[in-house]
């Protein structure tokens, strides 16, 4: 028998005790030199074109012929124009071509959304944090992604750049299912923005196998906190199953809710039941939704510890 093993950003065939590497299908490659640039490439090239930064995703895929794009268009060249964390306002804004290591070493981001350091301690390994994106991982839109549920659970919009202009998407649409989004072919996701209220604050948990493998199960949550009430909360998850990167069930349990070791265990138990994760290699179906309880109680309790701090 045949198996697949992803370990980081290589796939390999064992068989027999033999691994041979996988070889994608022929491709041509251009190197874009700026968003426009790289707009025009889709649009010229058209639906066979892919774009690759960190490729950390794509070419295990095409190592395995799971995709076999006619043209790749780098983009790592435009690096200095979409990779930055910068706030302007009440509104932080993340470039799509910042790396995962910059979004660990942030302060900047750590102070306003600590979920962000949580989930990037628990992202693969450092080969990958240093060239994977996080425009990459959004529009993997992979159920096990923990960026997804992140920005997600912030409330965060993407904008969508093409030939005719901007567009700004929240997460919801933005998602349109499994390794499916709203980016159009001849469109570039270009940037992140999410919100920054006063008196809240966010955390992340996750259970994997090893360091750096995809989650079993991972949660986060966020709240903002007025006069010892719950204005508003947020709960995601990711890797048990589609449609679960925030849990609009949760958000209205927590609203106007003080927080409570009995409401955490209530949202915990709505995340459990929202979710459809499979039983496979990494546990059954009734061992994930266990933790999809439990891992939700323990973001919201730090969310709202660090909320209240």
């Amino acid at each position: 028998m045949t198996v697949v093993e992803r370990a980081g950003s290589v796939s390999k065939y064992i068989n027999r005790g033999v691994v041979q590497m996988q070889v994608p299908a022929p491709f041509e490659y251009e190197r874009a030199t700026s968003v426009d640039h790289a707009i025009d490439l889709l649009e010229r090239l058209g639906s066979e074109a892919r774009l690759i930064a960190g490729g950390h995703s794509l070419l295990p895929m095409m190592r395995l012929r799971l995709a076999n794009p006619e043209y790749i268009i780098d983009i790592n060249d435009l690096a200095d124009e979409l990779g930055y964390i910068r706030t302007q306002g009440d509104t932080m804004y993340i470039g799509a071509m910042t790396r995962h290591r910059e979004l660990l070493e942030s302060n900047e981001l750590a102070a306003a959304f600590p979920i962000f350091r949580d989930a990037e301690k628990v992202i693969a390994d450092p080969v990958v944090r240093n060239r994977g994106t996080i425009g990459g991982s959004l529009c993997q839109a992979d159920p096990s992604e923990d960026l997804s549920a992140v920005c997600s659970t912030l409330d965060a919009e993407c904008v969508i750049r093409g030939s005719q202009g901007e567009r700004v998407v929240s997460m919801h649409d933005f998602h349109v299912g499994p390794y499916e989004t709203a980016v159009g072919d001849a469109e570039f996701l270009t940037e992140i923005r999410i919100p920054i209220r006063p008196n809240g604050s966010s955390a992340y948990h996750k259970v994997e196998r090893r360091a750096g493998d995809w989650a079993v199960v991972s949660a986060g949550a966020a709240v903002w906190i007025d006069d010892g009430v719950i204005s508003e909360g947020r709960v995601g998850l990711a890797a048990v199953g589609a449609n679960t990167a925030s849990i609009p069930d949760a958000a209205a349990a927590l609203a106007g809710a003080a927080p409570s070791e009995e409401l955490y265990a209530q949202v915990g138990a709505i995340a459990a039941a929202a979710c459809s994760p499979q039983t496979d290699g990494r546990g059954t179906a009734d061992y994930k939704r266990h933790l999809a309880n439990e891992l939700t109680q323990r973001a919201l309790r730090d969310a709202v510890a660090r909320a209240t701090a």
